[in-house]
């Protein structure tokens, strides 16, 4: 079997140009006869075939993209958020949000909703429900039925799409080793279920930098929290019966409810623990002492999905192009929670 080519890879092999290529498929009176069979030829041997769903869906352009994230509750969303809503307006474009509310059902609800003719492309977070279940079907059928889609921060390799990620395990790493320069030996993680990519992620980060730093892993100070209720009582409970002197928490609310329990019960932050959290949020600037935090520069995230989203919509017509993974670069904020 011939491999599928594209326009791009029929023009590089004819040396013209992509949109030379699309005029004399279309056979256009702008293109030499020689030039146009032979394009026409070279196409037919490598039985080249138009995305015929991709084009009609051009044709009917909304100018309005859809975005499914999983809560407003955590001010990384709402970065994101603002950070597409930014770029797509700039494009000419409207924005349509809907929450999942971390239910599978509610996100497979709003695409469907969506898709029947109100939007021209999506952007998605999964929600917990879906990375539980692991059940991407409703993600495949709008791919199958054209419709493009790009995942950021909660995403999957089951899906073949364009993505938007953190570097989790490098950021994780870095605010672990952080730890450790100022002195710090007997680092907690708060995590959540594994089922998280994300999560999992910043764990395998931390775990990779207590091994590089030297330090003998206790699974004592690893704490799985449950995502979606009140975690006070688990958590009183680790600093009461584990001897720490930093924690890493991979987000903010965790972050600011440990910061919380260990000043009640008597620790002094940062001379006692140190804390850092993910996503660099309103909690974050007004705790006290400030949260030291691993920026996720939400906004940028958001402005490289709307753009990998459009892009994928405005060229479909001339290429289809391979699909890509960006990786923003996170930064640690160093504030009052941590020694510096």
């Amino acid at each position: 079997m011939k491999p599928k080519i594209t326009l791009k890879d029929i023009a590089r092999e004819l040396d013209v140009s992509i949109s030379t290529v699309s005029k004399a498929l279309k056979n256009s009176k702008e293109i030499s006869k020689e030039t146009k069979d032979k394009i026409k030829a070279f196409a037919k041997f490598y039985n080249y075939r138009p995305n015929n769903i991709a084009l009609s869906l051009k044709n009917k352009r909304t100018k309005n993209i859809g975005v499914v994230i999983p809560d407003i509750v955590h001010h990384f969303f709402t970065t994101v958020f603002r950070g597409i809503e930014k770029y797509a307006n700039a494009m000419g474009y409207n924005v349509i949000v809907c929450i999942s509310d971390e239910s599978y059902d509610k996100e497979v609800i709003n695409m469907e909703m969506l898709a029947n003719g109100s939007i021209d492309g999506f952007i998605l977070s999964l929600s917990a429900e879906t990375q539980k279940k692991k059940d991407f079907t409703h993600l495949k059928e709008l791919l199958d039925q054209g419709i493009p889609i790009v995942l950021f921060d909660r995403i999957t390799s089951e899906i073949d799409c364009d993505k938007v990620i953190l570097n989790d395990f490098e950021a994780a790493g870095d605010s672990v080793t952080h730890f450790v320069k100022a002195g710090a030996k007997k680092i907690a993680l708060i995590t959540t279920e594994k089922y998280f990519n994300v999560s999992e992620s910043r764990k395998e980060g931390y775990l990779a930098a207590l091994k590089l730093n030297n330090i003998a892993l206790d699974d004592r100070l690893i704490l799985t929290l449950p995502h979606d209720r009140d975690n006070t009582n688990l958590i009183t409970e680790f600093f009461q019966n584990n001897d720490v002197d930093a924690v890493l928490c991979v987000n903010e609310i965790f972050a600011i409810q440990c910061m919380s329990i260990l000043q009640y019960i008597g620790f002094k932050i940062p001379e006692d623990i140190s804390i850092i959290g993910f996503t660099d949020g309103i909690l974050s600037k007004f705790s006290s002492p400030k949260l030291s935090t691993v920026a996720q520069h939400g906004e940028k995230m958001g402005e490289l999905a709307a753009k990998l989203l459009i892009q994928r919509m405005e060229s479909v017509e001339l290429v289809e192009e391979p699909f890509k993974t960006e990786v923003i670069n996170a930064t640690l904020v160093k504030r009052g929670s941590t020694i510096n």
